[in-house]
């Protein structure tokens, strides 16, 4: 009897946590970058985020430099449901020369960020 109520409990509090839940905050999990000018750089960033369609995805990532300021942002228009890890790439972001590190973050259409972080060194400009 005790078992049965455990299942029980446990099939109801199941169906009542939000899908949404599931997916998760969006995790970068790899970044490539060059800087083939002086003060622009070309990055290559893996994301990861269970996406479940177009009510939640991860929406963008963003290159931030010192004191949260945002340096580049690239768009995600659609959810990658059954492309996971997924990468995307920006160009030509302007980054000024006395910055040698940037952080790369990603965002999702429910959580906002929260997710794994990748703080990079730039190549030498």
């Amino acid at each position: 009897m005790k078992d049965s109520i455990k299942y029980v409990t446990l099939l109801i509090t199941g169906m009542l946590i939000s899908p949404g839940v599931l997916a998760g905050k969006p995790d970068v999990v790899d970044v490539k970058v060059e800087c083939p000018g002086k003060s622009q750089c070309n990055f290559t960033v893996t994301v990861l985020h269970h996406d479940e369609g177009w009510d939640h995805y991860a929406d963008r990532w963003e290159v931030i430099g010192p004191n949260n300021v945002l340096l580049g942002t690239r768009t995600l228009l659609h959810p990658h449901v059954h492309e996971q890890p997924f990468t995307r790439s920006l160009s030509n972001v302007d980054i000024p020369l006395n910055i040698d590190r940037v952080t790369v973050r990603a965002h999702d259409k429910v959580h906002g960020y929260g997710g794994k972080e990748i703080e990079v060194q730039l190549p030498h400009r």
